[in-house]
């Protein structure tokens, strides 16, 4: 056989039914949801007037997430996960549905925004972890890098494309045609996951309750990688997220307003889609906790990179880079969880993805605006990249994670 090109490497497209019908229905919701964020900040700000009530959407989504996360991958491990997926999307629809009729009969309530947002939040807390243990039934083991960068693909497409297409079509259309929208994108999900056999976990699966939470965080601890993925990308995105602090670098550091914020958001987006799409080399490199490192590594210093230069397009080269290397550590990461993981606690080890993968960046934003507030932004972005650099310097010393071999027999 060939080795991969390239290119991403579509053979898991080509080789599954369900997979394909898996990647398309999550591409198409990726988009709606994407749609559905922009119009909520829209709409809020219309009725406010006030950029604290838009960033209180995150709190919103961000509380349910913590609470519930953990619950839902017990949940996920407890119970028909194709059921429980095909349960959640309904749910997520009318949620859609009801966005849709809020704006359309003109309500003008931000508190049932924020209902609504927290609710969506909740039911995807339960949602996303049982929806992550289908790609590991549908394909071979040998098969999932190449998925998770697929994946990749469409999220990275859906962060750049869907704001252009909510903001045409919340200008041509208005806000009730974004969220109906994204309620029909609901319909190629549930139509992807219908056509899937029943999803039980291996075993018959465990009871739901806090010893099944636990259980899943103390495999997740004690595991020699799957520990380690977890502390790289919290590494990584507690001690060098740097969006909050776009709005204040584009105005003190490179003299511009919210067109320059509009690329340096842009340019993480645009790297990451980059080297999505250019993955297919991924699938040579064997020794992918080594990878994981550098990759961060690459990210910390892009970050940080981006406070030593008042040039703007040197700035989004940096940030475009770090996007980029972001990429490989999240390809990676994925590969790592879902080939290392045991079935019947894929749950619980997907929900711990989850939230960290949505908590990390909400920490690090909050680390970088403290440390703004006291230093400045410049101080703030420098001091994060070169946190994150020495904080892979420090998890690099497990040798047993930057030896990992993925094609050796054994661990």
């Amino acid at each position: 056989m060939p080795g991969p090109g390239l290119f991403a490497d579509v053979t898991p497209l080509r080789e599954s039914v369900g997979f394909r019908w898996l990647w398309a229905g999550q591409s198409l919701s990726s988009i709606g949801s994407f749609m559905t964020m922009v119009a909520v900040a829209i709409q809020t700000y219309e009725l406010t007037g006030s950029s604290v009530a838009v960033g209180a959407i995150s709190l919103a989504s961000l509380v349910p997430t913590l609470l519930l996360g953990l619950f839902g991958g017990s949940l996920a491990d407890a119970v028909d996960r194709r059921r429980l997926v095909l349960l959640t999307g309904c749910g997520l629809m009318v949620v859609s549905l009801v966005f849709a009729l809020q704006a359309l009969l003109d309500w003008r309530q931000v508190w049932l925004l924020y209902l609504l947002t927290a609710t969506a939040a909740a039911l995807a807390a339960i949602d996303t972890p049982a929806r992550r243990t289908f790609i590991p039934r549908v394909l071979p083991l040998e098969r999932l890098q190449a998925a998770a960068a697929l994946s990749q693909l469409s999220f990275q497409v859906a962060v750049i494309a869907a704001p252009v297409l909510a903001g045409v079509l919340i200008a041509a259309a208005g806000l009730e045609a974004a969220y109906g929208v994204d309620a029909l994108t609901f319909v190629a999900v549930l139509v992807s996951v219908r056509r899937l056999p029943p999803m039980p976990p291996d075993g018959g699966g465990s009871k739901l309750g806090l010893r099944s939470v636990l259980e899943g965080v103390k495999y997740a601890a004690t595991h020699k990688l799957i520990g380690m993925i977890f502390l790289i990308d919290l590494n990584a995105t507690v001690l060098a997220m740097p969006t909050a602090l776009f709005p204040a670098l584009a105005a003190t550091r490179f003299g511009g307003g919210p067109q320059t914020v509009g690329y340096l958001f842009a340019a993480i987006g645009i790297g990451g889609l980059i080297a999505a799409v250019l993955s297919g080399p991924l699938a040579r490199l064997r020794h992918q906790g080594r990878a994981m490192l550098i990759s961060v590594a690459i990210w910390g210093a892009g970050i940080g990179s981006v406070g030593l230069t008042h040039n703007l397009w040197l700035a989004v080269l940096f940030l475009a880079t770090a996007g980029a290397a972001d990429i490989i550590t999240t390809v990676f990461r994925a590969t790592i969880l879902q080939t290392k993981t045991p079935d019947d606690l894929r749950g619980r080890l997907n929900s711990l993805d989850f939230i960290i993968g949505l908590g990390g960046p909400n920490l690090g934003n909050v680390r970088a605006g403290a440390i703004a507030g006291l230093a400045g932004p410049t101080a703030s972005i420098l001091t994060g990249g070169l946190a994150c650099v020495l904080g892979v310097l420090l998890l690099a010393t497990n040798k047993t994670f930057r030896r990992y071999d993925a094609k050796a027999p054994t661990e």
